[in-house]
């Protein structure tokens, strides 16, 4: 069963729009930067959509709004508010990214080209809140009863071993299967931290706990900035990409 069958586009629009104000609306958040203005754009600042960004050569920014991302690449005089013709990332890819109830047990395996085909993009978590066995680092977590753990090569049938906090687990994929209950004995909590390995990869993961996740795109990403959840912060900056990029004023 595919992500954009099981979720459907009324959860995009509870996520995107509930509580937001007005101001939410309006302003634009500097999510990631590099390069010689760094420094100007510190991730988590917000800009006016009236501005500009004069980038110099080398500086990247990451920008997001209620619709989406959209990255920046000096030098260049940019206006902070996305074009009008700029198209928004899927919307009913983006509502299964961010959504925060328990995940079912889902059949989603790589998906392989022929002969001459264009190269495949290497498949990305549905879910923004699932642990990637093959990713190290602090994961922000929304509910901690609805863990979940991720695999992009769901080929084999696989067993990941969870060492740590003074418990021994193990949890089980089968053949076509890229999605694991996270056992229940390994305790989800602030701070706690687990080695895993799948017989591939060798990683560690601390839980970051949320709680209730503000609503918007810039409230997650708020929530995974102040938490240093960086994987994270890089998979929702790609799911909600602009499909074009941005004009330059």
């Amino acid at each position: 069963m595919g992500w954009d069958r099981i979720f459907a586009w009324g959860a995009l629009a509870g996520v995107m729009a509930a509580g937001l104000s007005a101001q939410a609306w309006a302003d634009t958040m500097v999510v990631r930067a590099t390069g010689p203005s760094a420094a100007s754009y510190k991730p988590g600042s917000r800009l006016a959509d009236g501005g500009s960004l004069v980038l110099k050569a080398g500086d990247v920014v990451t920008l997001l709004d209620a619709k989406g991302t959209r990255t920046l690449r000096g030098p260049g005089s940019f206006g902070v508010a996305a074009s009008a013709g700029a198209a928004p990332a899927n919307g009913v890819t983006l509502s299964a990214l961010l959504d925060t109830k328990r995940v079912r047990r889902a059949r989603t395996g790589a998906v392989r080209g022929g002969l001459g085909d264009a190269p495949v993009t290497p498949p990305r978590r549905p879910n923004l809140w699932m642990v990637d066995v093959a990713q190290s680092g602090t994961l922000c977590v929304a509910d901690p009863a609805a863990v979940r753990l991720w695999r992009a090569d769901a080929a084999k049938p696989a067993t990941v071993r969870i060492g740590g906090e003074g418990v021994q687990a193990t949890a089980n994929f089968a053949a076509g299967e890229s999605v694991a209950a996270w056992p229940g004995i390994a305790p989800v909590r602030e701070g706690a931290s687990y080695r895993l390995n799948d017989g591939v990869h060798a990683t560690e993961v601390r839980f970051a706990l949320v709680g209730a996740v503000p609503p918007g795109l810039d409230g997650v990403a708020s929530s995974l900035l102040a938490r240093q959840c960086t994987a994270q912060l890089d998979l929702l900056v790609e799911t909600a990409a602009f499909k074009d990029g941005p004009a330059r004023n």
